[in-house]
């Protein structure tokens, strides 16, 4: 693992570094396996739909070494973030079970429209216009509003579909902006993975599909970064983006295997 023995830590995304469309891209896994003889790996994804648990229990399905204590979620992220800045609140969440899941552990209690203290917005993948008329319901009541990340799409198997940027983007149509969007690229992602890893962001190196997302968030936080090319960002839009990564590598075995590019 040539030039990755300096770090302690490595966070790394799931969709387009570890899978693509849903299935694991070969040699991640065993890639996976082989930071982990090097230091602390934290999984940070910007996923809301899922809880730490359920994130864990998929990936482990796929063959991934992950357990819970692995995973960020944007989900665990806002929960976090929410607990720490303003305490246990009541909350109207637009989203899915892991969102519901992690916000209850943390000890927040979802409540009806009008009586939520907050609005607490992910991806929904069911979501109505019924929905959002409730969620008018309680800003209009004085519920603030948090949104776990503004992402535009996710990729599937049929291509790339709305992502929890759609459902922020309805809510603020209505008129209402979010107060914090605390997924990635918002260095609340960053941070909160840096304290569950243990060190600080020299000691770290951010591994992501993403530059607008993965790269840009770590770098403002200053973390090295590595770009692998399984994913959304091609080796062409760092120059077009003019986001550069420590790293460029072709995929995260190639990463791994210290077959990589440094840029920076």
């Amino acid at each position: 693992m040539s030039g990755l023995e300096r770090y302690r830590a490595f966070l790394v995304d799931v969709d387009g570094v570890l899978v693509r469309s849903g299935t694991p891209i070969p040699g991640a896994a065993e890639a996976l396996r082989a930071l982990q003889e090097v230091g602390s790996v934290i999984i940070l994804t910007n996923n809301s739909t899922r809880s730490r648990a359920q994130t864990a229990a998929a990936l482990e399905e796929l063959g991934f070494p992950v357990d819970q204590g692995m995973v960020v979620t944007s989900s665990y992220i806002a929960a976090r973030w929410l607990l720490e800045h303003h305490g246990k609140r009541k909350v109207w969440v637009l989203g899915e079970e892991g969102l519901v899941r992690e916000l209850s552990l943390a000890g927040h209690r979802p409540v009806p429209p009008e009586e939520a203290e907050w609005v607490v917005a992910g991806m929904d993948r069911f979501l109505t216009y019924g929905k959002l008329a409730d969620a008018l319901r309680a800003l209009l009541s004085g519920a603030r509003f948090l949104a776990t990340n503004r992402d535009g799409t996710f990729p599937t198997p049929e291509g790339l579909l709305p992502g929890a940027g759609a459902v922020v983007g309805a809510i603020q149509g209505m008129g209402f902006s979010p107060e914090e969007v605390v997924g990635k690229p918002s260095p609340i992602a960053f941070e909160i993975a840096l304290e569950v890893a243990g060190v600080g962001p020299g000691e770290a190196l951010m591994i992501g599909d993403r530059l607008e997302t993965d790269i840009l968030g770590a770098k403002r936080v200053g973390l090295d970064t590595a770009l692998v090319l399984t994913g959304v960002s091609r080796e062409a839009d760092i120059s077009q983006q003019g986001i550069t990564p420590t790293l460029v590598a072709q995929d995260l075995p190639a990463l791994v295997q210290g077959k990589f590019r440094r840029l920076r």
